[in-house]
């Protein structure tokens, strides 16, 4: 067995696992349309307990054990940042939400509407293009009520525009967003529509120890869904961690917490998509092997982006970098 590559112990590190919890289909408040047939349970999580596993990362960075070309070790350390996210509810959290006396109408997802009234971000940094672009405008079926009930009402809209040095970390993000849209602390994964997703941007701070050559510039975006109803599942959600001798003793702490938290009842929330900045793929990449996944989930997080009809700038700043 061939070992793991460094960009897979990057993919299974920042992949966050979120207690699981369990509820009968059958549920009232549950959108029919977004049900799985033939389910009689619907697994789910709490935005909350998602954005809590981004907190220490937030504070001092997620630990990438990684082997160099020349056999030497060490631990990459990468920042994560809110990149971008659309959030869609049901009509009924949002009558939750708002008060009993707010009409949801079929047309309330108009741009107007769903932009001013619902998803606009208290940042500067919101991408004004989404406002103009959302998916029902690339839908063949605009204006039908089947449509939209299937999309849900826009909750929340946010992308960052400014550069690195000049961004908030993760958690801090989502408690400044979290001051206009208390739903993010309250909203489970069932309340959400199939069409909701964030992608979290990577940036590397520190490496234990220093590396001697220049700081590697590789930078991450990774793509996740938000919904219990999105089958974002890949061949690269399992990927094998079992015995293959570039397991160092930090990444076997790591799988061994992982493991840990998989007999907790815990569900993982691989990225369904990926873009990388200036990869060198001598030091990330498995000779060995023929390291698809980089073209898969790039072409899944493309693809994504193309078909909710939305421009992401760190999605295309990341694709004008080539890979080295």
């Amino acid at each position: 067995m061939s070992s793991l590559s460094n960009l897979e112990r990057f993919l299974l590190r920042v992949t966050p696992d979120v207690p699981s919890l369990t509820l009968q289909s059958c549920c009232s408040d549950l959108n029919a349309q977004w049900l799985p047939p033939g389910k009689d349970t619907i697994e789910y999580f709490t935005l909350k307990d998602l954005w809590d596993c981004y907190y220490e990362w937030s504070a001092f960075g997620a630990g990438i054990p990684m082997i160099l070309e020349n056999g030497d070790t060490l631990v990459q350390y990468y920042a994560p940042y809110l990149s971008a996210t659309q959030i869609y509810i049901s009509k009924s959290r949002i009558r939750k939400e708002y008060g009993e006396g707010v009409e949801v109408e079929c047309d309330s997802l108009s741009e107007d509407s769903a932009s001013d009234n619902l998803s606009r971000s208290p940042s500067n940094n919101s991408s004004k293009a989404w406002d103009d672009a959302s998916l029902d405008s690339g839908s063949d079926q605009v204006g039908s009520c089947t449509t939209k009930d299937m999309l849900g009402a826009l909750y929340l809209q946010y992308s960052e525009n400014s550069p690195p040095y000049q961004r908030v970390p993760f958690s801090e993000k989502i408690t400044e967003l979290a001051k206009s849209h208390p739903g993010l602390m309250r909203l489970k994964s069932v309340d959400i529509s199939p069409t909701s997703w964030m992608a979290v941007s990577w940036y590397p701070i520190y490496s234990v120890p220093c590396h001697k050559n220049k700081r590697d510039q590789t930078s991450f975006l990774t793509f996740h869904s938000l919904s219990s109803f999105q089958d974002c599942a890949s061949k690269y959600d399992e990927i094998h961690t079992g015995n293959n001798k570039s397991c160092l003793i930090d990444w076997r702490s790591i799988v061994g917490e992982k493991c840990k938290k998989k007999e907790r009842g815990c569900m993982s929330l691989s990225p369904f998509g990926l873009a990388t900045y200036k990869m060198r793929k001598n030091i990330w990449l498995n000779p060995y092997n023929n390291n698809q996944v980089v073209t898969d989930l790039y072409n899944a997080a493309d693809w994504w982006l193309k078909h909710i009809n939305a421009d992401h700038p760190d999605f295309n700043f990341f694709t004008r970098q080539p890979t080295l």
